[in-house]
């Protein structure tokens, strides 16, 4: 099984990428949905500051890996594929985790674009959990910057810019998970 993990800054195009891959019929778990399933369970809206202080609190109680052993708990109960994405991975003791875990070939695939871009499109997206000024996408910058994102951006084995055009980056995309795909 191979494993392709998507990470990336706010707004930088992750779910973009997680659309094109689920296109060409790949599995998709993103970590995001286990952050905002336990927001849920404490009985805290879906905003970006609750989920921001619940993905927090939750690492800070049970590690920085939570969302990682959580995601691989969910893995465990998908029947053995060939290639999964995996959406979100915001520091290096998840991807640690996830290549200790699943002793599978793990392929990290950072998605960079610039701080301008990044902040029109937060301002455009309109997901229940997104900032909605810039002084809250700064803030979440931030928050994400503390938790070691940049480092697994720094480290990641392949790189896609999203400065250009939408098709411009979705054929990337496509070429990074072709390549990946049929590494043996």
């Amino acid at each position: 099984m191979k494993i392709i993990v998507f990470t990336g800054m706010p707004f930088a195009g992750k779910s973009i990428a997680v659309d094109v891959a689920k296109a060409k019929g790949y599995p998709v778990v993103r970590m995001g949905d286990f952050v905002w399933e336990e927001t849920r369970r404490q009985g805290k809206p879906l905003s970006s500051e609750t989920v921001g202080e619940v993905a927090n609190t939750m690492r800070d109680k049970e590690g920085k890996d939570v969302w990682a052993r959580r995601t691989v708990d969910a893995l465990k109960k998908l029947r053995r594929l060939p290639l999964i994405v995996i959406d979100g991975a915001r520091n290096p003791e998840e991807i640690a985790y996830f290549k200790a875990a699943l002793a599978t070939d793990c392929f990290v695939v950072a998605i960079v674009a610039s701080e301008e871009a990044r902040h029109e499109r937060a301002l455009e997206r309109g997901r229940v959990d997104d900032s909605t000024s810039h002084s809250d996408i700064a803030e979440r910058d931030r928050r994400e910057t503390r938790w070691g994102l940049p480092k697994v951006i720094a480290t990641a084995d392949y790189t896609i810019r999203n400065d250009d055009s939408l098709v411009s980056f979705q054929t990337q995309v496509e070429k990074i998970l072709k390549l990946l795909a049929s590494r043996r």
